[in-house]
């Protein structure tokens, strides 16, 4: 849990990171250094890049989302930290020639699967970075009504539900926290951390890694048990805080934690932060995970926290 005391109205700059191991031993200078350096390079290039120039879309596998589609300018469309690797949809032509299937999924080249030169019932011209996993569509035809896509990754598939609109040309960028989160623990010195502490090492991160899913997506396996408690919690005074769900199963403990800025700066988080021992599930923590390190005032993140069960 994360410290009780009351803090200043100006907090501290922080450098985020996607999720810090705690006490498995496994976050080393090196690797802080190397995240927070990525991090602070992606601050950049998203503060420099022009207004409305960018539409980044929280998104889970089977749940639709709303975009905007230029109706006359390029659209390019990026999964955050993985490949496109299919694309499907009503397509009036593309360059994506046919790839091999052992190949499709390594270079993050969509589509697989063959196209006829034209489709005169496509309603998209889709063209395909496959060194970049990145695809670009643009609309064909007068018609008002939206274009459905669905976009894959090897992980998962996202249905978008784009709307034209007369915009210049524009960047959709499909961000899944779930699947963000699962990747940072899935980084070789994450796991060969976890391995040297935690002895039966594959379990546990195969453990931890349901939890967090779970946790992050709502979607929950029958085997791991949620109590609903929306219970406030004192935190800081620039921050409203409430632990919304507790999960256990597996020989975890997981909790979502709701955090609000009610200040009136804005407010940078840490996982380090959250860290805490005086939590009253109690146990030892693994890993902690914050959605959103950079909150406006009024906005909000989740907060997730793992700690060992059975204590």
């Amino acid at each position: 849990m994360p410290r009780r005391d009351s803090r200043p109205q100006r907090r501290r700059h922080a450098a985020p990171a996607a999720v810090v191991f705690t006490a498995c031993g496994c976050l080393t200078p090196r690797w802080f250094r190397s995240v927070a350096a990525w991090a602070a390079v992606t601050s950049l290039l998203a503060a420099a890049a022009p207004a409305n120039a960018l539409q980044v879309l929280d998104a889970r596998d089977g749940v639709a989302v709303e975009a905007v589609l230029s109706i006359k300018e390029p659209t390019r469309i990026r999964i955050d930290g993985a490949p496109i690797t299919d694309v499907f949809g009503k397509i009036h032509s593309s360059n994506c020639s046919p790839a091999a299937p052992s190949s499709s999924g390594s270079n993050g080249a969509p589509p697989a699967a063959a196209l006829p030169a034209v489709n005169p019932a496509g309603e998209i011209v889709l063209e395909c970075d496959r060194d970049k996993g990145e695809i670009y569509i643009r609309p064909v035809g007068d018609s008002p009504k939206p274009v459905n896509l669905f976009i894959s990754s090897a992980h998962a598939t996202y249905t978008l539900v784009l709307r034209k609109a007369d915009t210049p040309a524009d960047t959709i960028v499909i961000r899944d926290p779930g699947q963000r989160a699962l990747q940072a623990m899935q980084s070789p010195t994450g796991t060969a951390g976890s391995q040297t502490q935690l002895g039966t090492a594959p379990n546990h991160i195969r453990g931890m890694k349901t939890l967090l899913l779970a946790m992050a997506s709502d979607r929950v396996p029958p085997d791991i048990r949620v109590d609903e408690l929306n219970q406030p919690i004192q935190l800081w005074a620039e921050a409203r805080f409430s632990l919304m769900r507790r999960f256990e199963g597996r020989g975890l403990v997981g909790e979502k934690y709701l955090l609000q800025n009610v200040s009136q700066a804005v407010m940078v988080l840490a996982e380090q932060e959250f860290d805490r021992p005086d939590s009253p599930t109690g146990g030892q923590v693994l890993a902690v995970a914050v959605e959103h390190h950079n909150l406006r005032p009024g906005e909000t993140t989740n907060v997730f926290v793992i700690r060992r069960g059975g204590q």
